[in-house]
This record gives structure tokens, sequence and C-alpha cells, in this order.
């Protein structure tokens, strides 16, 4: 169980401990068409590339990664045979980066680690404990590495986070200015807005009635971000 110091400055961060109870149905190896016949080889490689990234990664090849994988150069080639590949009823299209669906199976969720961290109040060095895994829409995380942590306290409240919300964080160690992270402090998570000004940095809660979080002088070795959020889940029961 992950417990962070809830005080007048920052949010606890905590665990979803419970396993989650949906389940979902058996992951298709293979995949029906119409008719093979209707296919050009290449389209059937294209096809047959794209089933194996998805049954591999959970998630579909970008079109650089198609062409790179048919060895041509640009992606007008591969968007013509995407194109016909839908035009023939193997594939469901969207405009979103790695927008391709096989057209008769639903695409397989990705299962994120529900992980801990830090216990309350103690300095100690962040060690992540998988508690369980959440099924995950794919498209979600685009293939990057992410975990879930669930979010107490109001301290982003006014940017539309909420006590008891599941927060989906894709692992990284950097950020720009303005965007919602978990970071560190001597061994403390905190998740808020990330400001770096001269010679310090500034974590910004969403709520007038809090202080921000000052990071400067020797706290600064102690300071780390460990991931960007991505997404705020809400159970409304």
């Amino acid at each position: 169980m992950l417990l962070i110091k809830n005080d007048s400055r920052r949010d606890t961060i905590g665990l979803l401990t419970d396993r989650p109870t949906i389940l979902y149905g058996s992951h298709m190896n293979t995949i029906m068409q119409r008719s093979n016949d209707t296919l050009t080889p290449r389209q059937q490689q294209v096809l047959e590339f794209i089933t194996s990234c998805l049954d591999k990664n959970g998630y579909p090849p970008s079109q650089q990664e198609i062409a790179r994988h048919l060895g041509v150069s640009g992606t007008l080639p591969v968007g013509k045979h995407l194109a016909a590949l839908e035009r023939k009823g193997c594939l469901r299209l969207d405009t979103v980066s790695r927008g391709i669906a096989l057209a008769n199976r639903p695409p397989r969720p990705a299962m994120i680690p529900i992980v801990g961290s830090v216990r309350a109040g103690h300095p100690e060095e962040a060690i992540e404990n998988i508690l369980g895994y959440c099924a995950t829409d794919p498209a979600w995380t685009r293939g990057t590495d992410c975990f879930y942590l669930r979010v107490t306290g109001d301290s982003m409240i006014e940017a539309g986070i909420r006590d008891g919300d599941l927060a989906l964080v894709r692992s990284q160690s950097t950020a720009e200015n303005g965007e919602i992270v978990v970071a560190l402090i001597d061994g403390e998570a905190t998740l808020k807005r990330l400001y770096r000004e001269a010679g310090r940095i500034r974590l910004q809660p969403a709520n007038a009635a809090l202080q921000p979080i000052i990071v400067e002088g020797n706290r600064m070795t102690g300071f780390s971000i460990i991931g960007k959020l991505l997404k705020i889940i809400r159970d409304y029961e």
C-alpha cells in the first residue's frame, strides 16, 4: 500500500489494491478475410505484419514501421495499401496515430500495472511493487511504459483531478513547463504541475487555497520526475 504524506502542500498518492473485475474473452490469434484471393501479395504482407504487431504488442504499428517492414521509403505506398485493405473489409482506419484496427476483432487490451513506490513519510528509496494489472485500451498508451496510481487529496481539484481518481502515468524523467507530473521530493511523491524557474523548480497545485512546493538549493538533489500524467479515470459508483 502506498500512502504519501498528506499535508497542506501535497496530495497523497495511493495504490488501487483490488484487482480489476472486468474479464475479457480469449484473444483471437487468426483473422478471417472475405477472400485471400482478393488481396495482392503486398496487401497480404501488410495485413500479416499488422496482425503480428497486435498479437505481440497489443497495439498496431505506425505507418513508418510498416514502411520499414516493407523496405520502402516514405509512407505514401503504405497509405495506399491500408486504404485498399479498408475497402476490402480487412481493416478499420482512424485519423489518430496508429489508428489501425482489424475489422473483425476488437483490440486486445493492454495490461497496465498498478504500482507502488514510496511509503508515507519515510524518505526511503523508491521501490515499485506491482500489486495488480488493469486492462487498458492500448490507444491510451501507444506502446509506451505506463503505470497506474490512485490519487487522494484535493490539491489538483481545479485541474479536474479529484480524490479517488485513478491516474494513468507514462514513465519518463523529463517534462515540459506546465505539464502535470508525478515527482519525488526526498522520497515523497506528489502530483503537481511542473514549472522550471531561475535556480529552482515550482510544483504548482491547482487549488487556490494551497501554496506551491518550491524545490531549490540542497533539495534539488532529492528531486526527480518519475512520470507524466496521461489520463484520469473516475468511478461514479
